[in-house]
């Protein structure tokens, strides 16, 4: 199976919460967020707010224990390390920043399973602050995508990780928020997409299914993202089985068995007429 790389987005698909509220909100500081999120961009307000969490007393150890307690479907570990079991390379391409991932996915036990985190950089300054910088630096420049925030376009960096694999290597892609349209635009045929449904994703997907050249595979929550991701890594597995043995069966013999695999598989996005 070293023919998948399995991409994840982190907040509302690893973990069940966006990273950045939660932190706000279980230390007391939505209200100020919210005041300030109209005068500036996300990324930016968030290096603020770490500031002013530090300026009233906060530290990085209290932010810590509350990205501990961060919500979390119970099937998502399991299916990270079933994966990962089954030889696919593991990567998180994420608009939340490299502290609050590296910090739940350690606490999870699973920060070994990723061969990659892509999200914005942050580090803990010599005052023992928090700092969160944008993966792109809009002030320099633009990374020249409409559809996705300043700070981070998903789909410059799928493009990057596509251009970086050796072989015919297949990507699955799963997501949340209007941030991961653009990754699933830059899939090809034979990679596939998983929107979270009846999130951002899915209801920019369901427009106009038919732009995602993908196959697309819904799922709704970490019990069927479990269900769903490991079915198509073993679909998967079969097909470059088939593949690999074609010259010992026969035509219609590979043709039943692909079948089969994909009569038992859940249905993919149905495309509107």
């Amino acid at each position: 199976m070293a023919g998948i790389v399995v991409i994840f987005d982190f907040d509302k698909t690893i973990i069940d919460c966006d990273s950045d509220n939660w932190v706000l909100d279980e230390l007391g500081f939505t209200d100020l967020f919210n005041q300030l999120l109209p005068t500036m961009p996300w990324n930016p307000l968030m290096d603020k707010m770490m500031k002013e969490l530090h300026a009233q007393g906060k530290t990085i150890d209290d932010i810590v224990e509350v990205l501990k307690r961060a919500p979390i479907h119970p099937r998502i570990v399991p299916a990270i390390k079933a994966a990962h079991a089954l030889g696919c390379e593991l990567r998180v391409v994420s608009d939340a920043n490299m502290f609050f991932i590296e910090t739940i996915l350690e606490h999870l036990g699973l920060r070994e399973y990723f061969s990659e985190i892509d999200s914005n950089p942050s580090f803990v300054d010599e005052e023992e602050k928090l700092r969160i910088f944008p993966y792109h630096d809009f002030t320099k420049s633009s990374h020249g995508c409409n559809l996705c925030p300043p700070n981070m376009c998903k789909g410059g960096v799928i493009e990057r990780i596509q251009a970086s694999l050796e072989g015919k290597k297949k990507i699955i892609y799963l997501g949340d928020g209007s941030g991961d349209y653009c990754p699933g635009l830059k899939l090809g045929e034979a990679d596939y997409m998983m929107p979270r449904k009846n999130y951002p994703v899915w209801d920019l997907i369901c427009r106009n299914p038919m732009l995602i050249k993908a196959e697309i595979y819904e799922w709704t929550d970490g019990e069927e993202l479990e269900k769903v991701l490991l079915q198509l890594i073993n679909m998967i597995s079969l097909e470059e089985d088939d593949a690999n043995s074609s010259q010992f069966i026969s035509v219609d013999c590979k043709l039943q068995t692909m079948s089969a695999s994909k009569n038992a598989f859940p249905h993919a996005l149905p495309v509107p007429q």
